[in-house]
């Protein structure tokens, strides 16, 4: 004959499941197929990126600061766009160039961009490509300029080469 565990015995065990249960969730860049599955609190403003393989949890519209410990903010320029040329080092400084146009932004790659064509998603920092999920590389600097995507700086300040964080970021197709 099997114990019947009577409710009231269950609940302490139940509310402890739930607390505990809480603050869980996937970190950034994660596998997902789903929001919850980044978010299950629907607290911390991650979603589940399907347009990567496998999903990606990452926060949409970062800034600089705001991304989770393990992660930074990159921005990638999604539009079509004429690849004017710009000088990324001195776009925009006092005495330095002045190439792209007053809706555009000189990325990183050093092509001027429109402004409006940025997007912003929190990813997760590596140091080599085994900190990446399959099919994912650890997209360092001479990675960055050949597939995109680059850390947002701070405002006012520059990138500069050298010093940049790398991330894991879905490997294009061979």
């Amino acid at each position: 004959m099997r114990p019947v565990l009577s409710f009231a015995a269950l609940v302490p065990a139940l509310a402890l499941a739930l607390v505990l249960g809480a603050g869980c969730g996937s970190e950034i860049g994660d596998a997902c197929v789903g929001n919850l599955d980044c978010d299950p609190s629907r607290s911390t403003g991650r979603v589940c990126d399907l347009a990567s393989t496998g999903g990606y949890c990452t926060v949409i519209g970062c800034d600089h600061d705001s991304c989770p410990d393990g992660s930074v903010c990159i921005r990638f320029f999604v539009a079509s766009f004429a690849n004017t040329s710009c000088t990324f080092a001195t776009e925009d400084l006092v005495g330095g160039t002045n190439d792209c146009g007053t809706d555009e932004v000189c990325s990183f790659k050093g092509q001027c961009v429109p402004a409006t064509s940025e997007v912003r998603y929190c990813m997760k920092t590596c140091e080599s490509r085994g900190d990446c999920r399959d099919e994912y590389e650890c997209r360092n600097e001479e990675l960055m300029r050949a597939h995109g995507g680059e850390p947002v700086p701070p405002p006012g300040e520059r990138l500069t080469s050298g010093d940049l964080p790398a991330f894991c970021a879905e490997a294009p197709a061979q």
